[in-house]
C-alpha cells in the first residue's frame, strides 16, 4: 500500500515508525513530517489544511490509505471533503467525519452528546456572551474548584480550573467578553471539577466495532509534582496500576460500548480513534473529554505496546472490517520523557543543534519539533522537541532506559520533567 500519513509531532513519528514495520506498506508519505519522518519516510511540504492539496497529492502518488494525525484537519472537515470527490469518495480515511470531529471541536456538542447517551461525566451548563449574568449567577451556586473550558479548540490551553469564586467570575468574562482564547471562547462549558486520578484510554473504532488499545497516563504541567503552567504534554507511562482489569471492564461498559452505539444511533460517521480522557474516582470511570485522534505524548508509549500488524489494524478501521482484527498487547511498560525547548510552553527560541545518540533496543527516540537547517544539521524547531520512549519488564527498568536516553541528548536550554512515572511508582509500593 502507498499510504499518506498527515502531521509533524511526535505523535505522527510514533505512526510512521509503526507503518512502515508493516510488510503492507510499500511507501509511506508523510505531510508535512519532521526530521524523524524523514529518516524512514517521504516528507511532503503540504499543510494539513490544505485540501485541494492533499487531493491532488493522492491522485498524483496512487494513495492507498490517508491517516490523520492532528484533530485540525478533521474539525475543519478533510475527510467530507475527500469523500465529497469521486475520485476519492472509496479511499479508505482513518479519520471521522466533520461531524464526528465535533466531539473534540466542541465541548458542548460533546457534553451534550454523552447526556444523551448516559455516560458518566461531570454536571456543567453552557454560556454564551448575551448569557454572561445567567453564567455568573451559576457560579455563585457551584461548589469550589470549578472548571471552566472554552468551547472550541484552543490549541490545548483553553481550560481553567478556578479555586476561588472571584478567580471564576474574571475568567468567566475574560473567556465571553474578552474572547481570553479568540473564537474558541465565544461559548463557555462551566463543569464540576471531578476529584481521582486521571488516565487515557484508546479507541479504535470502525464506527461499528471496536479495539481497545493500551490506556496511558500523560504528564501536562511544565514542572516536576505536576506544578506550573499546562503544555502539550511532558511524558506518559503505560500500562498504569489504576486501571486493572475491573475497573477498566467499566470503563468498556459504561463508556466505550454507549459511545459508539451512540455514535451508530445518530449517524455519526467515525472510522478513526476516539481518545477518552478519564477520571477514575474510587474505581469509577467518568469522561472527562473527548479527542477525535490519537494523544501525543501517549501515542508514543501506546503504540509500541501493540504486537499484531500495525497497517492491519488502521485497514480495518478506514474499510469497516475492525472486528475481523487480532489485537496482540505486549504486557511490556513503555514510559515516554517528552524534552522540550527552554520557554515552553510560553516563548522559545529555535534553531539549536541536537545532538543524538544511536539507537538501542531500550529505547526509542521520537522527534516533535525538529528540522534540518541548510547545512543539514538537526535543529530544534518547536516547543516539544524530541519523545524518549524506554521499555521495561517492570516500570522501574522502563523509566530507568527512558532517562538513560534523555541523558545522551542535548541542545542549548533543553529541559524535561524528571519525575515521570514516579508517582506511580509510590502507588504500586503503597500497595
Amino acid at each position: 500500500m502507498n499510504i499518506l500519513l498527515l502531521g509533524s509531532g511526535g505523535r505522527e513519528h510514533a505512526f510512521a515508525w509503526k507503518i512502515v514495520q508493516s510488510p503492507q506498506c510499500s511507501r509511506l508519505f508523510v505531510a508535512p513530517g519532521n526530521a524523524g519522518t524523514a529518516e524512514i519516510a517521504h516528507n511532503i511540504p503540504l499543510s494539513v489544511t490544505d485540501f485541494l492539496g492533499i487531493h491532488q497529492f493522492i491522485l498524483e502518488n496512487t494513495i492507498d490509505m490517508v491517516v490523520v494525525g492532528p484533530e485540525e484537519p478533521l474539525v475543519k472537515g478533510l475527510v467530507d471533503f475527500l469523500q465529497s470527490k469521486p475520485d476519492t469518495a472509496n479511499l479508505p480515511i482513518v479519520g471521522p467525519s466533520q461531524l464526528g470531529a465535533t466531539l473534540e471541536g466542541s465541548k458542548d456538542f460533546s457534553k451534550r452528546f454523552m447526556q444523551r447517551n448516559h455516560i458518566p461525566t461531570a454536571a456543567y451548563e453552557t454560556f454564551t456572551a448575551g448569557e454572561i449574568s445567567a453564567g455568573l449567577a451559576y457560579l455563585e451556586k457551584q461548589k469550589l474548584p470549578i472548571v471552566l473550558k472554552a468551547d472550541g479548540l484552543a490549541a490545548g490551553k483553553g481550560v481553567l480550573i478556578c479555586l476561588t469564586l472571584e478567580e471564576a467570575k474574571a475568567s468567566l468574562k475574560e473567556m465571553l467578553l474578552e474572547a481570553k482564547f479568540g473564537d474558541a471562547s465565544s461559548k463557555v462549558v462551566v463543569e464540576e471539577f471531578l476529584q481521582g486520578i486521571e488516565l487515557s484510554v484508546f479507541v479504535a473504532t470502525d464506527g461499528k466495532s471496536y479495539k481497545i488499545l493500551p490506556e496511558a497516563k500523560d504528564y501536562k504541567r511544565i514542572g516536576e509534582g505536576d506544578t506550573g503552567l499546562n503544555t502539550g504534554g511532558m511524558g506518559a507511562v503505560s500500562p498504569v496500576i489504576f486501571a486493572d482489569e475491573e475497573f477498566l471492564k467499566k470503563v468498556e461498559e459504561k463508556i466505550v460500548k454507549p459511545t459508539i452505539a451512540g455514535l451508530e444511533k445518530e449517524n455519526i460517521d467515525f472510522k478513526g480513534f476516539l481518545f477518552i480522557g478519564l477520571m477514575n474516582d474510587g474505581g469509577e470511570p467518568s469522561v472527562i473529554e473527548y479527542n477525535v485522534r490519537m494523544g501525543d505524548p501517549e501515542t508514543e508509549a501506546v503504540l509500541p505496546r501493540i504486537e499484531s500488524d500495525f497497517v492491519d489494524l488502521l485497514k480495518g478501521i478506514a474499510t469497516g472490517t475492525l472486528s475481523e482484527y487480532k489485537l496482540n498487547i505486549s504486557p511490556k511498560y513503555a514510559t515516554t520523557v517528552v524534552m522540550v525547548s527552554g520557554g515552553y510552553p510560553e516563548s522559545y527560541e529555535k534553531g539549536f543543534p541536537i545532538s543524538l545518540p544511536s539507537a538501542t533496543e531500550r529505547s526509542v527516540i521520537f522527534h516533535a519539533g525538529t528540522a534540518r537547517n541548510s547545512a543539514g544539521e538537526l535543529v530544534t524547531q518547536g516547543g516539544r522537541v524530541i519523545a524518549v520512549t524506554g521499555f521495561g519488564g517492570e516500570l522501574n527498568e522502563a523509566l530507568a532506559n527512558a532517562f538513560e536516553t534523555v541523558g545522551k541528548i542535548s541542545w542549548n536550554k533543553a529541559y524535561h520533567r524528571k519525575d515521570i512515572g514516579q508517582d506511580i511508582l509510590k502507588l504500586m509500593k503503597s500497595s
